[in-house]
């Protein structure tokens, strides 16, 4: 079966997706939970080879047309004719391309940093000799990767522990196809104009290198607000307080009201 694993969470409103950054969780979004809760009802996925998903051996599962099916089989089970998304890093350019692909079914769009969506499309790597690596290495090479929860940190200690906690369930040869398949077919970078629909950018200021990405959807993107936020890479967590309420007023107090039918 290649079915995400999915949670639906308390809430109030529409059911919001919510996809998490290479190497992470579930456990990234805990401390916007609770908060965000009040205005939707947060459904948090987890991609394949992370958390509790499986590890398909069909390299199209881990395209994003893959991902983008799985979300909409989420949505219908749930019961949402429409819903909100949220992305954070490799999982903004999932929810913006969901946001592109299926206007309809998107009420708007949160997402935050997200290199992976707004560089240009890296080559290619050896598919097999990249599997093989990880096949042989485990966890031991996952574990040298910079962006592992091993090195975090700027977050909350019980977020960390989490995702520390949760990393011991990463599949090697998931996590590898993710990085052959994944990686290098989600940006987004030559279609931003396609979005039709009220997208919100909280960006964390502090990492540098992508403030000219910032630039860029500030310039290219239509129907996008930004927020710049005190924070580094991982937006939601560092700064949870002003992330959550970014998201509360846009949900509540939507600058033209386009997006609340």
């Amino acid at each position: 079966m290649n079915k995400l694993h999915y949670d639906i969470h308390p809430g109030n409103g529409p059911a919001m997706l919510m996809v998490h950054g290479f190497l992470s969780s579930r456990a990234q979004w805990i401390p916007n939970l609770e908060q965000l809760a009040r205005v939707c009802t947060p459904v948090t996925v987890e991609l394949y080879g992370h958390g509790r998903s499986p590890s398909p051996t069909d390299p199209a599962a881990y395209m994003p047309a893959g991902y983008l099916e799985q979300f909409e089989i989420i949505r219908k089970e749930i019961g949402a004719e429409q819903w909100y998304l949220c992305g954070f890093s490799l999982g903004a350019s999932l929810t913006i391309r969901y946001a592109f692909d299926y206007p309809q079914q998107t009420i708007a769009h949160i997402f935050t940093n997200s290199s992976s969506a707004i560089s240009p499309r890296p080559e290619p790597r050896p598919v097999e000799n990249l599997i093989k690596h990880f096949e042989k290495g485990g966890l031991e090479v996952i574990e040298k990767i910079p962006v592992h929860p091993k090195y975090a940190t700027r977050l909350p200690p019980k977020v960390t522990a989490e995702l520390i906690k949760d990393a011991r369930s990463l599949n090697p040869v998931g996590i590898a196809r993710g990085i052959a398949y994944t990686n290098t077919s989600v940006s987004l970078r030559d279609e931003l104009d396609r979005n039709t629909r009220p997208a919100l950018l909280v960006c964390g200021e502090q990492e540098q290198r992508f403030q000219p990405h910032r630039k860029f959807v500030a310039k290219n993107m239509p129907h996008t607000k930004i927020i710049d936020v005190p924070a580094a890479h991982a937006v939601n967590a560092q700064c949870p307080t002003e992330f959550n309420q970014a998201v509360i007023n846009f949900i509540t107090n939507p600058a033209d009201g386009s997006h609340i039918r």
